[in-house]
């Protein structure tokens, strides 16, 4: 094997590992939260040794900090949907699908954000003051834009976010509950995009979008 192959399968073998550690401390964080979660959980739930775990990630905060940041930046490339929209129906409606289809596929990673920013955001306090404000006012600016173009109604840009994040989160936060209220069964893909239609119209009709 030449030494670029050793490289790639090394990368790949580190990169599948990294994936494992990630998947296993965003399932231990979302359940234990911050404080109960310990790296030997982590590694157990990962099927790997602990001290793979330090490699990688030489401290429980770094592991944690690069779950939030996971989700966060998946969130984020979720709103790309928002920036060669031509307005409201087509920009918010796709942020809707992605934000619920993330909350399909990312209920951990959702549960994890909710639960450090309801207790104060001890560890990703410089997330919230620095690029989730940033991208706050950017989202807020062009929302705004539309407003004044007459595409929907005047409305208080911050709070439309709000409730869009809300609402999304909602499916991946309290899954549990919807679980229950649905006879006990996940959705089905039917469901889904039942949901995803049902949010996309309560909302755009009540922005006066359509």
């Amino acid at each position: 094997m030449s030494e670029p192959e050793r490289l790639s399968k090394r990368n790949a073998i580190r990169l599948e590992n990294e994936q494992r550690i990630l998947s296993a401390a965003e399932k231990v964080f979302a359940e234990a939260g911050f404080g109960g979660a310990t790296m030997q959980l982590i590694a157990d739930m990962a099927g790997l040794p602990k001290a793979n775990l330090h490699y990688y990630f030489p401290t429980k905060e770094d592991l944690y900090r690069e779950v939030v940041r996971n989700i966060f930046n998946i969130w984020l490339h979720a709103a790309d949907s928002f920036d060669n929209a031509p307005g409201p129906i087509e920009g918010i409606g796709a942020y809707i699908d992605a934000k619920m289809e993330i909350s399909r596929r990312h209920p951990d990673g959702s549960k994890v954000w909710a639960s450090e920013v309801m207790h104060g955001a001890p560890v990703i306090q410089d997330y919230l003051e620095t690029t989730l404000r940033e991208w706050t006012a950017d989202r807020a600016a062009l929302i705004q834009r539309w407003i004044d173009e007459g595409k929907m109604a005047p409305i208080d840009p911050r709070h439309l976010l709000y409730m869009l994040w809300a609402t999304t989160q909602h499916y991946a936060d309290f899954g549990h509950q919807i679980e229950t209220l649905n006879g006990g069964r996940p959705f089905s893909d039917k469901q889904w995009k039942a949901a995803k239609d049902s949010v996309k119209a309560i909302i755009l009709r009540g922005i006066g979008a359509v």
